[in-house]
């Protein structure tokens, strides 16, 4: 299957992303897409990226335009940089899946690219250039990553997280070292934790259990108040409370929304529900999977009403600001890509000012519960005819799906959603990225909500075993 794109960027294995075909897609972005004559790039951890990036960076050069090389940073570091340049940015990262897959997300003058640029993008590929093997007047950035510290430490102050000690597992996030100097800067004890010398496909959207031992064992080890990491990128937040329990992406983005006074939530429709149910939210727009759908729905709300103060987030916890915030320290200008820090530093920051830790933050919230888990190493066209014979099929629905009640509702937004009589939740749907089918639950409890996904989890691998043999 050749590289194509998913719910955020290209991607690809990395023996099919060859010269010639980053070439011919870095050309297609260039001649679409509003970039300023000049496109800013990053990358990430993977061994294959600092190639790749070379690869992009000559294929800039060769159409004319000025190359700026901003090193190994976080995404929403760079597209930060961009955004404050006025120029385009291509970040090479696979994001959180596994180091022999890679890819490109682009960005324009106005920001992370639309699914209407990616169409255009691949409408516009399929040429063949010359590849360019020298790289003449390439500008260094080296200040990227220390920007995007100063953004958060001038908003929130360098007494944010005074006197909290906060584990910061590093694995191989981009954005490894950039966490020890954040958390220091807003006045908080780093603690590293797990510095890896290879590649780890860290998913915060499916952490699994041994892992979540792991982060309950350090945070008592280490005395923590809290716990933080991100994906590859960074631009995934994970966020553990004091013990070493995983904070859900989209409980994350709600917390993070109230924090910063935001009065319209743009987010998927695979989301926990409570989001409707916070009365500071006047209105909650849910759309499809991918960051591209949460910023065009978080651009119909500017549209309409240029001082709403809209925010968007995903289930992964990455977090969208749509409009200038105030910090207790200062401004925080609007960052319309997914960011992993905004959304660990300010629930942290609110509820230590407020004397208190993250769970009493959670304690405020409806109780609704999500879990989320993937079958891995399943083609994308195989969980696509599962899921399909599942929606139109009322009796396989009835066959496949076991909550305890009757069904209660379809939601074909992006996938399949089966609502039940109860208030329970299972969604099936293809990774828009990787070879994978994911699941997600949710429920009253907690326990419910694992219950359901471990029982869809074995059904998925059963009924997708049967549809591959």
């Amino acid at each position: 299957m050749p590289p194509a794109f998913g719910t955020s960027g290209l991607r690809g294995l990395v023996s099919e992303l060859t010269d010639d075909v980053i070439t011919d897609i870095v050309r297609a972005y260039l001649a679409i897409c509003q970039h300023g004559g000049t496109v800013i790039v990053g990358w990430d951890l993977r061994p294959s990226s600092p190639g790749i990036a070379e690869t992009v960076l000559a294929a800039i050069r060769a159409a004319g335009v000025q190359p700026v090389r901003a090193g190994a940073v976080p995404t929403p570091a760079l597209a930060a940089a961009a955004a404050a340049r006025g120029c385009g940015a291509v970040m090479v990262t696979g994001s959180h899946i596994p180091a022999d897959r890679n890819g490109l997300k682009f960005y324009t003058t106005a920001g992370e690219i639309s699914k209407h640029d990616e169409q255009a993008i691949q409408a516009a590929s399929g040429q063949e250039w010359p590849l360019a093997r020298t790289l003449p007047d390439v500008e260094d950035a080296p200040g990227v990553a220390a920007a995007y510290v100063a953004r958060f430490v001038s908003a929130y102050g360098p007494h944010a997280l005074s006197g909290l000690r906060i584990g910061v597992y590093q694995h191989s996030s981009v954005a490894r070292d950039l966490m020890m100097d954040l958390f220091a800067g807003l006045g908080a004890s780093a603690v590293p934790l797990a510095r890896a010398d290879h590649f780890i496909p860290v998913d915060t959207e499916a952490v699994a259990a041994e892992t979540r031992a792991q982060l309950a064992a350090w945070c008592a080890e280490h005395r923590l108040d809290a716990l933080v990491s991100t994906d590859g990128d960074a631009d995934r937040p994970l966020l553990c409370d004091a013990q070493g329990n995983v904070v859900a992406g989209d409980v994350l983005g709600v917390l993070t929304a109230r924090a910063l006074g935001a009065d319209v939530v743009c987010t998927p429709v695979s989301s926990n529900s409570m989001v409707g149910m916070i009365p500071e939210f006047t209105a909650v727009h849910r759309t499809r999977i991918g960051s591209p759908y949460v910023l065009a729905a978080m651009d119909a709300v500017l549209a309409a009403d240029p001082t709403s103060r809209v925010v968007g987030y995903e289930a992964n916890g990455g977090f969208l600001l749509g409009f200038a915030a105030a910090g207790p320290a200062g401004p925080l200008p609007p960052l319309m890509t997914r960011d992993s820090m905004l959304p660990v530093i300010a629930p942290m920051a609110f509820t230590h000012a407020k004397g208190q830790g993250v769970g009493g933050l959670l304690r405020e919230l409806p109780d609704r519960f999500t879990a989320s888990d993937r079958v891995q190493g399943i083609p994308t066209d195989a969980s696509s005819r599962l899921i399909h014979r599942l929606s139109v099929d009322a009796r396989a629905r009835a066959e496949f799906f076991d909550a305890g009640t009757p069904e209660a509702g379809l939601d074909l937004t992006d996938g399949l959603r089966v609502l039940f009589a109860d208030g329970l939740v299972v969604h099936l749907r293809p990774s828009g990225n990787a070879p994978e089918c994911r699941c997600y639950t949710e429920a009253p409890t907690a326990a419910q909500a694992q219950n359901l996904l471990a029982v869809h989890l074995q059904k998925l691998r059963n009924a997708l075993r049967d549809r591959m043999t």
